[in-house]
């Protein structure tokens, strides 16, 4: 398969504005160049068959318009070029390397030889697989953290939105029981699958096909959803009707001007807002559905 490279060179104080802009046009993850702190480059890989070249005359727009909510964007230049499936693959490779996330989980790339410093340490080994990112996003960093303090053991699970599977994986080396992983991306479903099998531990986990809850029935003490806030906001009264009374809620990928939309939704819908974790201008929300008399 061919890729289209896309490349936006930008400040330091600009990441997470316009990794949220790019999200926001179909990117599925970023890497950060960053060894310039002046000129950051920030990188994303698009399928051949999405148009981006219509798409780089807004993005660019979008990111030169940042300097009106005090946010310099520097260059804010958007590049594009085409690259061949070992070429993308050498990319990631470059940037990707293996990240302690929390106090017991490190990301692991497949190609690294890496050995756990403690017993207690998990290690988590992924291929990024197309550009679902690597784990090392405040996102999905946050999400993971919020499993590790929700987890007690043998929960039930459904993961929405997927993408490389690394929190219904991450779950698996916590102590969660039965998961469901869905996505509506066969790309993220293929990823997934494959990230499935680097890790053994979570070979048991049900990977399919499905857009947020939609069909879905049964009740389960844990449902995690590491997307954008305009999508977890139809996905909260289906969370509701598919948890468990005392059943826990995690939502990140809310960056900070949607926070409030987030919590004032899922306090109309009933839940009770735990814990609001934050990394940069990320946020992540642990909520719970009351029982009855609580």
């Amino acid at each position: 398969m061919d890729w289209t490279e896309l490349v936006v060179e930008t400040t330091n104080e600009a990441i997470d504005a316009v990794t949220n802009i790019l999200m926001e046009n179909e990117a599925g993850g970023v890497q950060i160049d960053d060894h310039d702190l002046n000129d950051v480059r920030v990188i994303t890989y698009f399928p051949a068959n999405i148009n981006v070249a219509e798409k780089a005359p807004e993005l660019e727009m979008q990111i030169k318009g940042l300097s009106q909510f005090g946010i310099d964007p520097g260059k804010a230049t958007v590049k594009l070029s085409d690259v061949n499936d070992d070429s993308w693959r050498d990319v990631w490779k470059k940037y990707y390397h293996p990240v302690r996330i929390t106090r017991y989980l490190t990301i692991v790339p497949s190609w690294e030889d890496y050995q756990p410093e403690s017993d207690d340490e998990k290690v988590i080994r992924l291929d990024p697989g197309r550009a679902f990112g690597t784990g090392t996003h405040p996102t999905t960093s946050l999400a993971l953290l919020a499993l590790e303090k929700e987890i007690r053991g043998n929960e039930s699970m459904i993961d929405v939105g997927t993408g490389s599977g690394v929190l219904s994986i991450a779950a698996k080396y916590l102590g969660a029981g039965k998961i469901d992983a869905y996505d509506i991306d066969d790309e993220a479903i293929k990823a997934t699958k494959e990230n499935v099998a680097l890790n053994p531990i979570a070979k048991d986990i049900n990977i399919g096909t499905n857009s947020l809850l939609d069909g879905i029935s049964k009740k389960v003490d844990l449902i995690v959803a590491n997307i954008l806030a305009e999508i977890i906001v139809p996905l909260i009264p289906q969370a509701k009707e598919c948890l468990n009374p005392s059943g826990k809620f995690i939502t990140s990928g809310i960056i900070n001007d949607k926070k409030d939309l987030i919590v004032n939704e899922l306090t109309d819908h009933g839940f009770v807002i735990d814990e609001i974790l934050n990394q940069k201008d990320w946020y992540s929300i642990i909520a719970h559905l009351p029982s009855e008399g609580e």
